[in-house]
């Protein structure tokens, strides 16, 4: 068939018809181009379920997408968890274009192959919904969201009956039975008064006031909220309610939201880009901040499961690293850790090493996986199977898993647990900034700094992976006048050094290169695995034998991190 038969095919069937229009515009026009980029092949069924961008065709976000990923799923649910008829699904959604449309077409399908379906009558945030798989002993859960990514996208992220996000075997079986799926007429599903009918729709709003009522009780013996204030923004998305909600059951009551930013909606209308790593993001909360003397300007990422904060200090707000959080919650849960059983910590591969040092001093074991909160919390089960007693983690991207009761990032618990900290700084006449430094001043100051190069096109992916492959390819001797002493392969599993190749034992396959240097210095690149973005990170340790004066280590870690990234960034690196 040729592209335009293929448009026409599609239009014929699609029961949407935003996305029908669509394609007759493009049919109408003979845009074969445009055409080429919709029907480019299947969105692939990955990073724990689906992402891309909304519109018609194989290879965007449509009901005909959704409605085949959620037969998929209920195909294979059935052959792996035998009592998946019974104990059901859960399914949230976020305030983006479609996802209410998504939400209904997903729980219409289950019902119709008969699993039951619990579902919020509201907007969720993914934690709430990440937490009430596990409080239901539910097989499985479906969180209709694409995050933090621009307006244009849409995602479907599915969770296993563990309450982690799925990895292999799960999401390449999902994947086999999505393309055994019939087309979208064809896939049997129930309206929701049939499903109701038949007793397959269940209520799980009561899940939102038990998720708050969980994570409050967590902080319980250490929070006062004594005289912290708070300026918080949700960014339009979904978080404020139940962000409110959490920090008041524990004692917060001083907060103060950005008003603009408050109602959920879709369209971002007052950012660039929903997601507070960008620049600009936080701009509003930093003013308000200010307006009303925050000790702490908090931001939730739109779907409420990454979180931003920028602290008070003497000369004005500075904003946290994603690793600065990271390691101030990991020593608190460490410090005040109680009970029999080694910790254990767990960051990715491209977080900052000192999660290192800070786990060894209390005795605790630090581990590392692929970037993602589905390799952690699966590794940390694994753990748990054999002793040990999971405390946290986080991953450098604002992501970070401080409550046993949701096996995914959360930006609402992390909120509180940072909050709680503060108020017990604050009690002292201290922040978290002086936490942080006196970390630094313990275990060795770190400087980290990611830098994102945005790809466009039908080919940014192909583009991206070119890069990278030129440096596996051939790896640099030196970055930032600091000698590579190994580099890390992980999609070819092999560990290159100046002398030598060889195998790459116990690491799993992702296209990551990892460029261990002289001195402790690290540089890291990898295409990203939800946005068309080639994402490098570096770390530059400075002596230990520094951290009495912090001025010094900084300067002199900052200036191999810079070296370092205009070696590796540049338009003229070799890579």
């Amino acid at each position: 068939m040729s592209i335009i038969d293929r448009a026409r095919s599609w239009v014929a069937t699609d029961p949407d018809p935003d996305t029908r229009r669509e394609l007759e515009t493009l049919i109408n026009r003979g845009d074969v181009a445009a055409l080429e980029e919709h029907f480019a092949g299947r969105l692939e069924f990955g990073t724990a379920g689906l992402r891309g961008l909304l519109g018609a065709g194989p290879s965007r976000m449509n009901r005909v997408t959704v409605a085949q990923a959620t037969a998929g799923l209920c195909a294979w649910l059935k052959r792996e968890v035998p009592d998946a008829a019974s104990r059901g699904i859960c399914v949230g959604r976020d305030a983006r274009p479609k996802s209410d449309v998504f939400e209904r077409d997903v729980i219409e399908v289950a019902t119709g192959a008969g699993i039951p379906v619990w579902r919020f009558s509201d907007l969720a945030p993914t934690p709430v919904l990440a937490f009430a798989v596990l409080e239901l002993h539910a097989a499985a859960g479906v969180m209709i969201t694409a995050s933090h990514n621009p307006p244009g996208y849409n995602g479907y992220k599915v969770y296993w009956e563990n309450g982690a996000q799925i990895i292999a075997p799960n999401d390449q079986g999902i994947a086999d039975e999505i393309e055994r799926c019939p087309p979208f007429g064809q896939i049997p599903r129930l309206s929701l008064e049939q499903a109701g009918t038949r007793e397959l729709l269940r209520d799980a709003d009561e899940l939102r006031q038990r998720y708050v009522e969980r994570i409050a009780a967590e902080v319980r013996d250490t929070a006062s909220g004594a005289d912290l204030r708070i300026a918080y923004t949700a960014l339009h998305g979904v978080a404020e309610d139940t962000f409110r909600k959490v920090l008041a059951q524990a004692g917060f009551d001083d907060v103060h939201s950005v008003s603009e930013q408050a109602r959920p909606d879709g369209s971002f209308p007052t950012v660039a880009f929903p997601n507070p790593e960008e620049p600009g993001a936080m701009d509003r909360v930093l003013a308000l901040g200010n307006e009303v003397d925050a000790d702490l300007a908090i931001a939730n990422d739109p779907d409420g499961d990454r979180v931003a904060v920028a602290v008070r200090g003497p000369r004005g707000f500075e904003s946290l690293s994603g690793n600065d959080i990271g390691v101030l919650l990991a020593n608190d849960l460490l410090e005040r850790h109680q009970g029999s059983g080694q910790p254990v910590v767990i960051s990715t591969l491209v977080s900052s090493p000192m999660l290192g040092p800070v786990a060894a001093s209390y005795g605790a074991r630090w581990e590392q996986t692929l970037t993602g909160h589905k390799w952690i919390q699966n590794r940390a089960l694994e753990l748990e199977e054999e002793g040990y007693v999971y405390l946290f983690g986080y991953e450098e991207a604002l992501g970070y898993a401080p409550s046993p009761a949701v096996r995914d990032k959360d930006g609402i618990s992390s909120a509180l647990l940072l909050a709680d900290i503060a108020s017990r700084l604050k009690a002292h006449e201290a922040t978290l900034l002086d936490a942080r430094d006196q970390l630094w001043r313990k275990h060795g100051f770190f400087a980290d700094r990611q830098v994102s190069v945005r790809f466009e096109g039908v080919d940014a992916q192909a583009r991206m992976n070119a890069i990278v492959d030129r440096c596996r390819e051939s790896p640099p001797l030196a970055i930032g006048g600091q000698a590579v002493l190994r580099m890390l392969d992980l999609e070819r599993q092999v560990q290159w050094t100046p002398l030598a190749v060889s195998p790459l034992v116990g690491q799993t396959v992702s296209n990551l290169l990892v460029f261990e240097l002289q001195g402790g210095h690290r540089a890291m690149m990898r295409p990203s695995g939800t946005e068309p973005k080639l994402k490098y990170y570096f770390y530059a340790a400075a002596p230990l034998r520094l951290s009495h004066d912090l001025a010094e280590a900084k300067m002199q870690a900052v200036a191999v991190l810079e070296g370092m990234i205009d070696d590796l960034v540049s338009p003229s690196s070799d890579c």
